[in-house]
């Protein structure tokens, strides 16, 4: 967690230099500053500097991982991952429901929108309980 929180205050520090860069540019250019993109900035900014805020709390609190030591092998790393669906068909099926609705956000027809979300609701339902389901039918049976 040690390169985590390192690299999102390192970003937080960037956006902020950046914002305040924005913005006086904007008022040396037109006379007013562009609050929009201002704006936009310092909320990157605080939303990396919460992210990295989580990470160094968590960093204290546990032991130092593989990826955070300068002396750990590949070895170290290795265990149990987790499990990954070898052929779900879920994950296509959220993406068209996600398109399905953005269609509808793009276009403000809220039929649409409704509807896609919706869809992104139980595929994404689907998706969670796909191994809960009852039997489940292999090409053995």
């Amino acid at each position: 967690m040690k390169t985590e929180w390192r690299i999102f205050l390192i970003i937080a520090g960037f956006l902020l230099f950046a914002s305040a860069l924005y913005g006086g540019w904007t008022y040396g250019d037109g006379g007013q500053i562009e609050w929009v993109g201002t704006i936009a900035l310092l909320l990157s900014f605080a939303l990396c500097l919460m992210c990295g805020g989580f990470f160094w709390f968590v960093a204290r609190r546990i032991d130092l991982r593989p990826e955070d030591r300068a002396d750990a092998e590949i070895a170290d790393g290795a265990g149990e991952v987790g499990f990954f669906s070898p052929g779900s068909y879920w994950p296509f099926g959220i993406a068209l429901a996600a398109t399905i609705a953005g269609l509808g956000l793009v276009f403000w027809q809220l039929w649409l929108l409704a509807i896609g979300l919706l869809a992104v609701v139980f595929a994404a339902c689907g998706l969670l309980f796909e191994y809960y389901s009852g039997t489940r039918r292999t090409a053995e049976h």
